[in-house]
């Protein structure tokens, strides 16, 4: 009789001796280092990397097929969303995959954790000199030069041959982080109708105070989009607000907000719930008060009025490690049996910055949640044809995740006679193919376009922003003072705002929230249920940028919300 100790032996031997385990390839590289970013030096040999790999998720095509059938109207299986357990059997790696890693890990003494609900990521931390040799790769340490941030890179890494097929990446590797902050800008007042500056406008028999034209306030937006004062009657329908890098979203100076713009609201409607991942929290001193955290708190709690509201937390113990949280989120929500009906997030970065395996694995885990009923929306980003932030460029900087088709972009209009916010981030992506719902939309405008930016972006790729709302000379409060911010970070929750209205309304009639919402807008009904934005554009890169134009454009998308005629494409 053999112990289970010589089996293991056994087997350990076997695997160590394997060829295949041997045999090294290629499995990502990038051919330069991003701009602004300078090698340095070698990467200190005792250097510890947090490490993860990403395993092949099984059926992902099942899965996007699965999305499309419960998100596209007209669809049998419209509405009709996964459960959690349905949306992992799509995803978690086969049997086979997770025992072949293992097997090559533990060859290597390396212990692995799995840290997502369906398996198909493992974490574990070993030395740089190990990592060079476990990976074929050569990890260097690069210095972004205008922040001085360093990073400790490899540009090329193999796996064995024997995991192809079973490994769909390990990170960081060949992923770069963005330096640069998405946050919105704090900004003076800026009058952007001088000629008839003290008169008001009517919208659909809407005024709009004059006073919107320079300062936007929650009022504003209720007259510009017909935003309804009525409060939401359903508690099973919930809104998530996404909270990084250490932004805090304070109660105090919500109070103080609505109590000026919103005094119609009292009770459950003026505060929201946390909840925290990865050590996170909401420390209440008014000095750690986050520009981000309160005006996404506020542009939803002071405008979704009485839908539940949770501020989410990620604090800085990630388990994904460079990705700063951004799949740990993913990972937690799609981990609850409830995950909120709409998430909101304002931060992004440069797609060129990130793998384009990553990419496709967190775009992957939009997918899921969204195919579990949850409608996903990103602020497109403040830099305009130069990614994220404004950035020297020659060619155009799509940003990330705004590029991914499972997920709804938001850029930014100004003015009470809307026009494109100079800042909103859009164009296309050179990661992600344009998918078939914008298809028409896409190919209408790049047909007005004619040769304008020629060469200067993929005409093939996902194109951004899906939609937009106002993003300048909004006013909120931090530290119980008022103050004006601008950017797509302001629109995301807005937007995001009126979807959680209308699924309150359908939730009430007994129907399903609306998911995953790009099928829909792009739909004619969804399309001509929003305000098209035709004038602006979104300079860069020592361009003009793109013109806004009839129909969608990468500047705002299809336009801004109409809540009205919304209701009334949504079945209401």
């Amino acid at each position: 009789m053999r112990t289970g100790f010589l089996l293991l032996a056994e087997l350990v031997t076997a695997v160590a001796g394997s060829p295949a385990f041997r045999d090294l390839l290629v499995h990502e590289q990038r051919d330069s280092i991003p701009i602004g970013f300078v090698k340095t030096a070698a990467a200190p040999a005792d250097k510890v990397l947090n490490l993860r790999i990403a395993l092949t998720q099984n059926d992902m095509v099942g899965l996007e097929k699965a999305l499309y059938a419960v998100s596209t109207p007209g669809s049998a299986l419209y509405g009709q969303h996964l459960t959690k357990e349905e949306v992992e059997a799509f995803v978690a790696p086969a049997p086979e995959s997770f025992t072949l890693v293992q097997e090559w890990l533990a060859v290597n003494d390396i212990n692995a954790k799995t840290i997502s609900p369906a398996g198909d990521w493992l974490k574990f931390s070993i030395t740089t000199s190990k990592a060079n040799t476990l990976l074929n790769a050569d990890f260097t340490t690069f210095t972004h030069s205008q922040t001085g941030k360093q990073l400790t890179r490899t540009l090329s890494y193999s796996v064995p041959a024997a995991l192809k097929g079973h490994v769909d990446l390990v990170h960081p590797t060949i992923t770069f982080d963005n330096p640069f902050i998405h946050l919105p800008i704090v900004s003076t007042p800026k009058d952007v109708v001088t000629a008839s500056s003290k008169s008001e406008s009517i919208i659909e028999g809407r005024v709009v105070p004059a006073s919107c034209r320079t300062i936007v306030t929650p009022s504003c937006l209720q007259a510009l989009y017909g935003i309804p004062t009525t409060r939401a009657t359903q508690s099973s329908n919930t809104l998530g607000v996404s909270g990084f890098i250490d932004q805090f979203a304070n109660q105090a100076d919500l109070t103080l907000f609505l109590k000026s713009k919103r005094p119609d609201l009292n009770g459950t409607a003026t505060t929201f719930s946390l909840q925290t991942l990865d050590g996170g929290s909401n420390p209440q001193n008014p000095i750690e008060a986050g520009i981000e955290a309160n005006l996404d708190i506020q542009y939803t709690v002071g405008l979704a009025s009485g839908v539940p509201t949770t501020f989410i937390s990620v604090g800085n113990n990630f388990q994904d490690g460079v990705l700063e949280g951004f799949l740990d989120i993913m990972n937690s929500l799609l981990a609850d049996t409830n995950p909120p009906q709409v998430l909101t997030t304002s931060y992004g970065q440069n797609e060129n910055t990130i793998s384009r395996a990553l990419a496709n694995q967190l775009c992957n885990a939009y997918a899921q949640l969204g195919a579990r009923g949850t409608s996903i929306l990103f602020a497109s980003g403040d830099g305009g044809v130069a990614g994220s932030q404004t950035t020297r460029c020659t060619t155009f900087l799509p940003t990330f995740p705004s590029g991914c088709p499972f997920m709804t972009s938001v850029g930014a209009t100004t003015g009470t006679t809307e026009t494109a916010a100079t800042f909103s981030s859009g164009g296309f992506s050179n990661v992600f193919a344009q998918p078939s719902y914008q298809a028409s939309a896409v190919s209408s405008y790049l047909a007005a376009l004619g040769s304008t930016n020629s060469g200067k972006f993929n005409r093939t790729g996902r194109g951004f922003p899906d939609v937009s709302a106002q993003g300048e000379n909004v006013e909120i409060v931090v530290d119980k003072m008022a103050g004006i911010v601008a950017g797509t970070s302001c629109s995301s929750p807005i937007f995001a705002s009126v979807i959680s209205l209308l699924n309150d309304r359908l939730i009430a009639a007994g129907k399903s929230p609306l998911g995953f919402l790009n099928p829909f807008l792009y739909s004619v009904a969804g399309a001509a249920a929003l305000n098209d934005i035709t004038t602006g554009n979104n300079p860069g890169c020592n361009t003009n940028g793109f013109p806004a134009k009839a129909g969608w454009d990468p500047v705002t998308g299809l336009g801004t919300p109409n809540f009205a005629k919304l209701l009334t494409a949504v079945g209401l």
